[in-house]
């Protein structure tokens, strides 16, 4: 191994392999799995983002609804207790997605979605959750001249369409607020990213939820979905759930309507944590104002800053299983971690020294068109949301509210938006799907190397509007 990879190597060598997330010690105990048979208005399958938002929500609109959450394993211990904690108002994957897909509704989506980080923050605060909730924005950085030059354009894109949230920033005024000496400029989103704890946003809404009522059952995976009646019931290990109305938020994993799963592939993401900064490590940084950053780049790091002054560094890598396989022995990539360690001393050199404290991986469900899709199933029955792309933390709240409208069979400001009521293009099956994503990774990274110069395969998949993102 050469010197400089031995000196990443031993700033990984004190690395716990799990999420520093989880290992909070404010983490709740399970609840009992379910046994025998329930009976109740809404279930809901899943106890992510998804889920937890959707029960919440039924039970706000009608206290006296009957509501059961079951959940696989334990509340948020999937992608909604391992992500960055970037809580987006963006519905779109970025304004450049939507201006893309949905120009006619964009200004339309742009206030849903700031309506629902807000109501985001009211939901914190109004329950007490105590998840390190900080409206401090995100700052897209260039570290590629073509990167500045697209960051321009998106700027002057943005004003054209009447946004003004959006700041364009120089080198000095972005190394004045993050001090990288790859930043070559950016652009800040003041109020529309929140930074937070992201299993102690799960763990919150889970004891909001049950202080309204809502049975919630852990270690109580859905194995069946199928007629019952007028209602549906699922199959779990020990029992049966039998329900008027059913929301599915299984996101990554097979969802129990089979025609949905096409939609979406698993990819795997990682991170890494550092150890807690010195003052003096910190001032040599800056990020004073605390705000999540992001590159530019297709294969691109996401970075921020947390409560006990460690920084989270992942991305770059984004790993595809063959067949769409979701498997505990994915969660870890060692040479992934050798390969983000070796990324963010580059990015803060003046941080040479510091080490890692926590290495983690976990699935993403990604659609074609990097944003959530929407549907029912079941004569209205059953609905489903899925494929937010890494963009889960905010968006699953306005997911949950489009399947609650959907259940109640009402017309809204939501389910009348062509985002809601079109679906993305479907994966081919094996081997296509490997073949297309490993052709797409490899353009996407030499588009990078070519200065973001996009070649005739990307181009074509532009416009196929098919995609791969993480």
């Amino acid at each position: 191994m050469a010197p400089a990879a031995m000196t990443f190597a031993q700033s990984l060598s004190d690395a716990q392999p799990v999420p520093f997330w989880l290992e909070d010690p404010g983490k709740p105990g399970a609840l009992p799995a379910l046994t025998g048979d329930e009976r109740t208005d809404l279930l809901v399958v899943g106890g992510g983002y998804s889920g937890l938002w959707t029960a919440l929500l039924a039970k706000e609109r009608d206290p006296g609804r009957d509501v059961v959450l079951i959940e696989g394993r334990e509340v948020g211990w999937a992608a909604s207790g391992r992500n960055g904690g970037f809580c987006a108002a963006s519905l779109t994957h970025g304004l450049g997605n939507g201006l893309a897909r949905w120009p006619e509704e964009l200004a339309q989506l742009e206030e849903l979605g700031a309506r629902n980080l807000d109501a985001i923050e009211d939901t914190v605060a109004r329950y007490g959750i105590d998840c390190d909730f900080e409206r401090t924005g995100e700052i897209d950085v260039a570290t590629e001249p073509h990167q500045l030059d697209d960051l321009r354009e998106m700027h002057e894109e943005a004003s054209r369409h009447g946004f003004t949230g959006l700041e364009l920033l120089d080198a000095d005024a972005v190394r004045a607020e993050v001090d990288s000496p790859t930043f070559l400029g950016g652009l800040w989103d003041r109020r529309g990213v929140a930074m937070l704890h992201p299993a102690k946003l799960a763990w919150g809404l889970k004891q909001a939820c049950t202080d309204l009522g809502v049975r919630i059952y852990e270690n109580t995976r859905g194995l069946e979905l199928s007629a019952s009646g007028a209602g549906m019931a699922v199959r779990t290990p020990y029992g049966r759930v039998f329900a008027r109305r059913v929301a599915l938020g299984t996101n990554v994993f097979p969802s129990l309507v089979r025609r949905v799963r096409a939609y979406t592939v698993p990819v795997y993401d990682y991170a890494l944590m550092t150890e807690p900064l010195s003052p003096a490590q910190l001032a040599s940084v800056g990020w004073k104002r605390r705000q999540g950053l992001g590159d530019s780049a297709n294969q691109f790091h996401y970075f921020r800053i947390t409560a006990d002054q460690r920084i989270l560094w992942g991305g770059y890598d984004a790993i595809y299983p063959y067949g769409g396989k979701v498997s505990a022995e994915l969660d870890h990539r060692p040479e992934t971690y050798l390969k983000l360690a070796s990324h963010f001393f580059h990015c803060f050199p003046q941080l040479e020294g510091l080490r890692f404290s926590h290495a983690w991986g976990g699935a993403i469900d990604t659609c074609s068109r990097f944003s959530a899709f929407y549907g029912s199933a079941h004569g209205g029955k059953v609905a489903y949301a899925a494929g937010f792309t890494g963009l889960g933390v905010g968006a699953t709240r306005f997911g949950a509210d489009v399947m609650l409208d959907l259940l109640a069979g009402e017309e809204s400001e939501r389910t009348r938006l062509k985002m809601v009521r079109t679906k993305p293009l479907p994966f081919p099956p094996e081997p296509v799907a490997w073949a297309g994503i490993g052709l797409t990774k490899w353009a996407l990274a030499r588009a990078d190397a070519r200065g973001g110069r996009r070649n005739l395969w990307l181009k074509a998949m532009d416009r196929l509007g098919l995609g791969f993102d993480s």
